[in-house]
């Protein structure tokens, strides 16, 4: 079981910036694949950026260059920088982790953090 607890979503101007958390109850060494996706009204959940393994990551068309996942292993979290914010990022955002133990995966979500872009 692995609880996921996010932080630092609001509201900030376009061409802002924020940085979401994500913490986790587990080691994140133990983690095969974590990170964010968004859900914006009427839309369905969409991948935002990813750390997949051996320390690889994996963006969204829609936020290179301006978004950046890091992670401090030594906090279990994980984090979202994002620059340059446009109103079209405005979602509830969602901290993804997926464990694969015996070629079985479970997939766990944080609660959600609210991003609004907006003058």
């Amino acid at each position: 079981q692995v609880q996921l607890v996010e932080s630092g979503g609001g509201l900030v101007q376009p061409g802002g910036s924020l940085r979401l958390s994500c913490t986790s109850s587990r080691s994140i060494f133990s983690i095969n694949v974590m990170g964010w996706y968004r859900q914006a009204p009427g839309k369905q959940r969409e991948l935002v950026a990813l750390f997949t393994g051996g320390g690889n990551t994996n963006y969204a068309d829609s936020v290179k260059g301006r978004f950046t996942i890091t992670r401090d292993n030594a906090k279990n979290t994980v984090y979202l920088q994002m620059n340059s914010l446009k109103p079209e990022d405005t979602a509830v955002y969602y901290c993804n982790a997926v464990i694969v133990v015996l070629a079985a995966s479970r997939t766990y979500w944080g609660q959600g953090t609210q991003v609004t872009v907006s003058s």
